[in-house]
């Protein structure tokens, strides 16, 4: 029952419970059904109280009121206190006909038995929306406000990175899922280290040096001044200097290395072995004044006239070819220094048929060389030719 009609029924009870204390009220006949409110009974005008002594009308030992029906005129027009059924239940605040599936004034939809809090209409018969608090149907979330950098955003989807919205513990979001940008996939401003090549920045990243990337986000160089173990580089200075303790093996210097450390090695042949012209500590292993040998190619003669760990004067007491190049590095030397002069007493020269063993003097003849009456090259190298001297340093 509508709460107006049922407080208007009350009243009417309490009114003629109050005139039959007066003087009590007559029989007004039978019929109408018993209503009772309370301890106020209405009857039905064909028996008394309990004690046996009160009839229709009358206030009975109990305290009973009893009335026919035919004395109270009910309204069920709902127009004048009758029960309305278009009152809403003030309680719930749900419209009264919300469930039977017509969308009634006062309501934004009806679905019947399918209205749902959780639904597209919620069980007021409202329509469910983003900002609600109910996560509903294309909802991943509603936490019933429209901030958009907190955990729900308000489209009502779960933030992620690449959404463009910087959230959480994400110091960035350019809304993609390019890991080549200044703000990678894992919404951390690009750096070396993160293993995300930044396109234009870094030319690798592996998370950490490697054999193939430096630790500056770089490719492995040597000379490239970024030392890398993985890479088997001992050292790099970067500075392209062969006689330092880290030359351009990007290894530390040492004997044998073919670098000559400058102020610790007298030389380096690439080897450690002596009796080549630089010792097993690479010490100069010149040769001694006299000592000789012949072509590698012609077979002819010469011999050391002078020498010392710089340098070395050749003598070629005959009319021969040589290979004064290899000559020298048979000695322990790198190359020709010059050409013709004279080295002085030379060992072992015959001045001429009646002097030979006799000590004598050797003297350019400019016969080669580069000059006029060059005598060319052949597989093995460049050719001196006639009576000549050189130097090997």
């Amino acid at each position: 029952m509508a709460i107006v009609g049922d407080m208007w029924r009350r009243l009417m009870a309490l009114a003629l419970a109050t005139s039959a204390c007066a003087g009590g009220l007559g029989s007004e006949g039978s019929g109408g059904a018993s209503i009772t409110f309370g301890p106020i009974t209405f009857g039905d005008g064909s028996g008394s109280d309990s004690s046996g002594g009160g009839s229709d009308g009358t206030v009975s030992n109990t305290g009973n009121v009893s009335i026919t029906t035919s004395d109270v005129t009910t309204d069920t027009a709902g127009t004048s206190g009758g029960d309305d059924s278009s009152d809403s239940d003030t309680d719930t605040g749900v419209p009264p006909g919300c469930g039977d599936g017509v969308v009634d004034p006062g309501e934004e939809c009806d679905l019947g038995p399918a209205n749902a809090d959780y639904g597209p209409c919620k069980s007021d018969c409202t329509n469910a929306y983003c900002g609600d608090g109910i996560p509903g149907p294309g909802e991943a979330c509603d936490d019933a406000n429209m901030i958009n950098d907190d955990a729900c955003t308000n489209t009502c989807m779960l933030t992620s990175c690449g959404d463009g919205l910087v959230t959480g513990g994400e110091l960035c979001d350019d809304g993609n899922t390019n890991d080549d940008d200044a703000c990678p996939s894992n919404c951390q401003p690009a750096s070396c280290g993160d293993g995300f090549v930044q396109a234009g920045v870094e030319q690798c990243d592996e998370g950490a040096a490697t054999g193939t990337c430096d630790g500056d986000c770089t490719l492995v160089s040597c000379g490239d001044g970024t030392p890398n173990g993985n890479a088997g580089e001992q050292c790099d200075d970067g500075n392209g200097n062969d006689g330092d303790d880290c030359p351009g093996n990007c290894h530390v210097a040492a004997c044998g290395d073919g670098y000559l450390h400058a102020g610790v090695e007298q030389c380096d042949d690439g080897n450690v072995a002596s009796g080549d012209g630089c010792s097993g500590s690479c010490a100069a292993e010149f040769p001694n004044v006299c000592d000789g040998g012949v072509d590698p190619g012609s077979g002819a003669a010469w011999v050391v006239c002078a020498a010392d760990a710089n340098s070395a004067w050749i003598s070629a007491n005959s009319a021969g070819n040589y290979h004064p190049v290899q000559i020298c590095q048979s000695l322990g030397y790198d190359n020709v220094g010059q050409w013709g002069g004279t080295c002085g007493n030379v060992c072992g020269y015959c001045e001429g048929p009646t002097s030979c063993g006799a000590t004598g003097q050797q003297y350019f003849d400019n016969g080669a060389w580069g000059g006029v009456g060059n005598c060319g090259a052949d597989g093995i190298g460049q050719i001196l030719c006639i009576t000549v001297m050189w130097t090997c340093v």
